[in-house]
């Protein structure tokens, strides 16, 4: 239901603030009027609603700066598995692939290409531009607030199809214009996906000539590096190449490491991002708190095989020569110039957790290994068989990383959190999870972060990361964006093995001066709007 907030008081009373800057808490009334704050303070007088936040700590919503609800919120605008959470506002458009800028032409292959990161709700597919989409998610109204990132996979095809080779100068030009006409209708900038197509076709020419323009618009590039494994040493360096070349404000997405032999290169990639914040750049990253990652199933094939679309791809994997150089490719144990999901864990270590067509929902929950075994084939042969037989419509769950690394990276004061969260079938546990973890295991059950510091990086940190201004504190005039959790019993409960149950200890969430969640539960009111960049 969506509700209008204009004139509405909120009166949260009785709670320890915590507000957004990494300052002690404090006690402290909140009160709001409209969608914004107009009053804190110490045994404020009564006024308006009252919330009853005694026992609870009350700071600004989290922010999910990289979030993959995109099509989901049209069709289940209340998103409790990330209202529940705390989250108040997410970040859609991620990884250089989304719904939009699209062609008339393109609609249908695109709904095809995104269904194994999006799934496939049934809605009409009538956006088209960045701003028809931004208008059709205040049309329809959601329990959180909502922003985008142009993306530039989406740009680059839109312009010259999924084609495995540079832009000419005047396609160039036209994806600039693409990405500048996204900014002017709100999006916060540009991302890109470095490993899935058409975005690993663009050389760093390509990127650094899109990123001027984020610049001058003053946005933000969002960045899944070309590599995160065997070359993420190089992969940081091109991206930092980037920022320095166009003066972009470079933020890296889902910030890690994966593969065992890769784990000790930590401290040489923090070094890398903390010299270049030293000299001027402006770099920020996120991170999911997990040691699993979650993506297209179709990621574990070369890069290569992807070029000119998923019909190409598709006519590969059904030639015998073809399927062979892949083999080939996925089976080498590396180092490899492509993140290899086969190389970093085999069959053992992916997990099927969506297929979106519903076709084969018993694969669902297993790794490539136990299904294979049941069919009676070896895991990369059934691999290749699935994303054939399901036009590439199929999302994974890949073990590749170390509990180390993550509080390791946790611990810098640039780095947000993120869900990341793939939706459909049986999801990561980080969809349901991710910001109530963060509070409860690494906060309050080891200690790796103080608790207002977690709060300002979750909200503060967050908005200075992708130029939201007014938001991630709790001060008169700032948005009336907030949560009410109880410290001593908010924890995740999702698994891998349940990955769909909601956390603990999150009571209250108020977005845009409306509670979207009450002592747990969603009350069906969808205040949120579009947070849309003043390009």
């Amino acid at each position: 239901m969506k509700i209008e907030t204009r004139g509405r008081r909120l009166h949260l009373r009785g709670g320890l603030l915590l507000d957004g800057t990494g300052a002690a808490a404090r006690r402290a009334d909140v009160i709001t009027e409209g969608d914004r704050i107009v009053a804190v303070g110490p045994d404020l007088t009564i006024s308006g609603e009252v919330v009853d936040c005694g026992g609870l700590t009350v700071c600004p919503g989290f922010i999910d700066t990289h979030s993959h609800s995109d099509l989901l919120v049209l069709v289940e605008p209340d998103l409790p598995m990330k209202s529940r959470q705390g989250v108040t506002l997410e970040v859609y458009g991620q990884d250089g692939i989304s719904v939009v800028p699209v062609r008339d032409a393109d609609v249908e292959p695109t709904r095809r290409k995104l269904a194994g990161l999006l799934g496939d709700p049934f809605l009409p597919r009538d956006f088209r531009s960045v701003g028809d989409y931004l208008d059709l998610l205040d049309a329809t109204g959601a329990a959180v607030n909502t922003a985008y990132l142009v993306p530039h996979g989406a740009a680059r095809t839109f312009v010259m199809g999924d084609e495995d080779r540079p832009p000419t100068e005047e396609e160039l030009a036209r994806m600039v214009a693409l990405v500048g006409q996204g900014m002017a209708e709100g999006a916060l900038g540009m991302s890109t996906g470095l490993i899935y197509p058409p975005c690993c076709y663009a050389a760093t020419d390509e990127l650094t000539a899109l990123c001027r323009e984020v610049a001058r618009r003053d946005g933000v590039f969002v960045v899944h590096i070309r590599s995160e494994s065997d070359r993420i040493l190089e992969a940081v360096d091109e991206m930092l190449a980037v920022a320095r070349g166009s003066g972009v404000h470079l933020h890296l997405s889902h910030f890690k490491i994966a593969g065992r032999r890769n784990w000790p290169l930590v401290e040489e990639m923090i070094a890398k991002v903390e010299t270049a914040r030293a000299s001027g750049l402006r770099v920020t990253a996120d991170q999911y708190p997990y040691v699993a990652g979650s993506t297209m199933f179709g990621a574990i094939l070369p890069p290569w095989a992807h070029s000119g679309g998923v019909e190409a791809t598709l006519a590969r994997l059904a030639s015998p020569e073809e399927r062979a150089r892949m083999r080939a490719a996925m089976q080498h144990e590396g180092p490899n110039d492509w993140d290899s999901f086969w190389a970093w864990t085999g069959p053992d270590g992916i997990v099927i957790s969506d297929v979106p067509s519903g076709k084969r929902p018993g694969l669902i929950g297993k790794t490539v290994a136990q299904a294979a075994a049941a069919a009676q084939q070896d895991p990369l042969g059934f691999a290749l068989d699935l994303l054939l037989a399901e036009r590439m419509g199929v999302s994974m769950i890949s073990f590749s990383q170390t509990e180390e690394v993550v509080a390791r990276l946790m611990r810098l004061p640039w780095v947000n959190g993120c869900t990341d969260g793939l939706l459909g079938g049986r999801p990561h546990p980080r969809a349901f999870g991710t910001f109530p973890r963060l509070l409860g295991r690494y906060v309050r059950d080891l200690g790796v972060v103080p608790l207002e510091e977690m709060v300002r990086k979750l909200t503060s940190q967050a908005a200075s990361a992708m130029h939201l201004p007014g938001r991630g504190t709790v001060a008169p005039g700032m948005a009336a964006d907030l949560v009410a959790f109880d410290p001593a019993k908010v924890i995740d409960t999702a698994t891998f093995e349940e990955p769909i149950r909601y956390p603990a200890g999150i009571e209250h969430v108020i977005t845009a001066g409306a509670v979207v969640v009450r002592g747990g539960l969603p009350t069906h009111v969808h205040p949120g709007r579009t947070v849309r960049h003043a390009s």
